[in-house]
């Protein structure tokens, strides 16, 4: 049984089609790469998914669960998380104090009936599990405001991961990186994989291709096609609409 699905959804826009029947399949422990050009629609569906924005029409189901009609923060407690192409970080904070906050706020009752001294170092010892998933370690007691661009975007993941998510929406995590930055992120999610499901929202198809286990093409507000790295690559229709003429495209996927 898949562990994420959409079918049908739709999103309109006044006269606009943002969505047109789109239904997607995310299996449980796949890396599944949702790929497309400017204004095919990837925003919209990432934030219907995420439940920032009603469907009109259509059904999405985690796990088993119907979340058609679920806000965000209701889909977050159904096992959903999901990074921002902007990072969504206390800035004036540490990263200690990001993280310890984001464990808490996921914790429910878990530490209610602890001392408070017990409590700070539960949530520190969590806060510092989060830090070591993602090479945050050696910043812990920086502000996180001040952290270079890539730093940040790993914060930003460990604050998503802060609610144990069934399914982790990365949206673009490889936005404004270097080459260094995106080669450790690409590392950083492959060792992810090993504990959440992944959809993962990504420009840079050098990183797409190394990750995924599946790849679905957006184009016009339709799923064009869902398959391998290999059979993307290979797909006239892929390398017409996204990848650009064959000869950029082979290129672009070497």
């Amino acid at each position: 049984m898949s562990l994420f699905k959409t079918e049908g959804v739709v999103k309109r826009f006044g006269g606009l089609l943002a969505t047109d029947n789109v239904s997607l399949t995310v299996e449980k422990g796949e890396i599944h790469a949702l790929i497309g050009p400017n204004g095919a629609g990837k925003s919209t569906l990432v934030n219907l998914i995420s439940g920032l924005i009603p469907a009109d029409q259509g059904r999405t189901v985690l796990d088993g669960k119907d979340i058609t009609g679920m806000p965000s923060h209701l889909r977050v407690r159904a096992g959903m998380a999901r990074c921002f192409q902007v990072t969504n970080i206390f800035r004036q904070d540490t990263v200690l104090n990001n993280l310890m906050l984001a464990v808490q706020a996921h914790s429910g009752t878990s530490f209610r009936f602890l001392s408070r001294r017990s409590n700070e170092l539960l949530l520190q010892e969590h806060a510092e599990q989060l830090a070591a998933k993602l090479d945050l370690t050696q910043h812990l007691h920086r502000i996180a405001g001040t952290l270079p661009h890539g730093v940040q975007r790993k914060l930003d993941v460990a604050l998503a991961l802060a609610s144990r998510p069934k399914l982790l929406l990365l949206d673009e995590p490889m936005a404004g990186m270097g080459p260094e930055d995106s080669l450790q992120m690409v590392g950083i999610i492959r060792e992810l994989r090993k504990e959440t499901t992944i959809l993962l929202i990504e420009h840079d198809m050098d990183a797409v291709f190394q990750l995924a286990d599946r790849i679905s093409v957006l184009v016009y507000g339709r799923i064009l096609t869902s398959g391998t790295a290999d059979e993307i690559r290979n797909h006239p229709q892929v390398q017409e609409v996204y990848l650009g003429t064959e000869d950029d495209a082979v290129e672009a996927m070497v």
